[in-house]
């Protein structure tokens, strides 16, 4: 009953996240759609100062981002996502590294569990902080309520031990993982929504085309505009996120191998030292 107040917080942190993810994704949506309507749209970016009718300004970029059409506001707000998600994760997974270098506190921690020194370990976690100290910390416990545990045998207290770190384990790793599926999302729905953008510049253009005598010229290239334009824009979302999601599973890959690194130590120390 000692550790049912842990998964009690898990689940809080699991709500807040979720709350934050949900109102990110609006925000970034709406803030994208305000960019393109008041920012790329500003009648000064428009020959006669007309974003409906008019053409962009020779050499205006906002223009001609703005005629890219509807499409372009949904993927400025993936974009926006990407970044905003980006920065969340490089937080979380930095404050869950901890204080100092994690290869460095793995290895002053199998130190002090080589010496016996168990209360030096503990102390060395409470200086790191973060998720792998937490963890490595929970089986640090567990290894001194083995010590004075008259009930059980060796094998079976490495494997208390041990259980005791996988428990830990399964509650802070998936607090680092959180929102990294809406990176993953992104990387192929941003390719498919500069698709979709460049599905509707192609109809307008060949609409263009087949126009009654000659081919509106202006047409044309608005549509082969919007074409291009929501491509470029769908590419940059997804090569974006592709980068971060590959760096951040990177990370927690590592943190993740620090702490079977630090508990295969704790078991094994136990195992050699209560023959």
């Amino acid at each position: 009953m000692a550790n049912a107040p842990k998964p009690t917080t898990a689940k809080k942190e699991s709500s807040g996240s979720s709350i934050f993810a949900s109102l990110s994704i609006v925000t970034c949506i709406i803030v994208g759609f305000l960019l393109w309507k008041f920012v790329m749209g500003n009648s000064a970016n428009f020959e006669g100062g007309d974003p409906v009718n008019g053409h962009p300004l020779p050499g205006n970029y906002f223009g001609m981002v703005y005629k890219g059409g509807f499409i372009v506001p949904v993927l400025m707000g993936m974009l926006l996502m990407v970044i905003v998600f980006s920065f969340e994760r490089f937080f979380v997974i930095s404050k869950a590294t901890g204080k100092g270098n994690v290869d460095s506190f793995v290895k002053a921690i199998q130190g002090f569990l080589s010496s016996g020194n168990i209360d030096a370990a503990m102390a060395e976690c409470d200086k790191q902080e973060g998720s792998v100290a937490n963890v490595i910390k929970s089986g640090l416990k567990k290894y001194k309520e083995m010590e004075v545990e008259p009930n059980m045998d060796t094998e079976q207290k490495c494997l208390a031990i041990q259980k005791d770190i996988e428990e830990a384990t399964a509650l802070e790793m998936p607090m680092l993982e959180q929102n990294l599926t809406v990176i993953a999302t992104l990387v192929s729905v941003g390719t498919l929504m500069g698709l979709l953008g460049t599905v509707t510049g192609m109809i307008k253009a060949f609409a263009a085309l087949s126009s009654a005598g000659s081919p509106d010229q202006a047409t044309l290239a608005n549509g082969i505009s919007e074409a291009l334009i929501n491509t470029a824009t769908g590419i940059s979302t997804s090569a974006l996120a592709i980068i971060m999601y590959n760096l951040f599973t990177s990370k927690i890959d590592k943190l993740t191998y620090a702490i079977d690194e630090a508990g295969f130590s704790i078991v094994q120390t136990y195992a050699s030292t209560h023959k």
